[in-house]
């Protein structure tokens, strides 16, 4: 069985494809994030952040099950 991931290579450096995808779920929060401020996100939460937290991490692991 052969891998099915690709390294990232920034100046020579092999970065695990987990830090791609923690990046890369990272700026999906970060653009989605002001669309939750509009719809009211935080209200529907008694811990608003954590909340956040919790979705950052369910982009996260979709993300590296979907490779």
């Amino acid at each position: 069985m052969t891998n099915t991931y690709h390294e990232l290579v920034i100046g020579g450096v092999l970065i695990a494809p987990i830090v791609s995808y923690a990046a890369t779920a990272l700026l999906a929060f970060l653009l989605l994030r002001p669309l939750l401020r509009f719809v009211g996100f935080a209200r529907f939460f008694s811990n608003p952040s954590l909340a956040e937290l919790s979705l950052y991490v369910t982009m996260f692991c979709l993300l590296a099950l979907s490779s």
